[in-house]
């Protein structure tokens, strides 16, 4: 029997990877076992701790899903594969999947003296990120996967965002070297920017 849905194996791969990825997010956030807590202050204390990294957690949830509704919304304007469409895919999924371990970082290391590097590698990986979005709506495009016009409009759009994600992220991961806290809240709040403004779209 013929498949109804040529992308269906993709979408369903697509959801597994970001399911995994959201998934990883929580896992190192835990109070370590060399903690002593010996009464209820103590417990608060650690917890207070973990804010960091309960900051770092929320924000690339909100990251990753963001990133799936749009990398949804995108797979429906299609209705045809190619090599070239799986493998752009297949880096954005790779730029999702890592993205734990700098969220790891980040929320281990932004209350400290040393958080330029961990600022500096997750916004890096968000202008990686931009470029996988870049090489999707390519594929796309230049294999003429879409439905109509309209599609195509769309993901042309999507690629026009994508260049101007890479040098907003890339910029940001530049000016982390020196402002990794500043660069902290800035892209904290494109993300909160980009959640409402989400939410606000009434899909047909």
């Amino acid at each position: 029997m013929a498949e109804q849905n040529v992308n269906s194996r993709l979408v369903a791969f697509c959801d597994g990877v970001f399911a995994f990825a959201i998934t990883l997010l929580i896992v190192d956030i835990k109070i370590p076992s060399s903690v002593n807590i010996t009464s209820t202050a103590d417990l608060w204390l650690a917890l207070r701790h973990l804010a960091p990294s309960m900051f770092a957690f929320l924000l690339s949830f909100v990251v990753i899903l963001i990133t799936w509704v749009n990398h949804h919304a995108s797979l429906r304007l299609v209705n045809r594969s190619s090599v070239s469409f799986i493998y752009a895919n297949g880096f954005l999924l790779l730029t999702v999947v890592f993205l734990p371990f700098p969220t790891a970082l980040l929320g281990e290391y932004l209350p400290t003296d040393h958080a330029a590097p961990a600022v500096i590698l997750y916004d890096a990986t968000l202008a990686l990120q931009a470029v996988g979005w870049i090489l999707v709506s390519k594929a796309a495009r230049h294999s003429r996967l879409f439905e109509d016009e309209k599609a195509a409009s769309t993901l042309r759009e999507s690629g026009k965002f994508g260049y101007f994600a890479f040098m907003v992220y890339s910029l940001c991961a530049i000016m982390a070297f020196w402002f990794p806290l500043t660069i902290a809240i800035i892209t904290t709040l494109i993300w909160m920017f980009w959640l409402m403004w989400g939410i606000s779209i009434k899909h047909e």
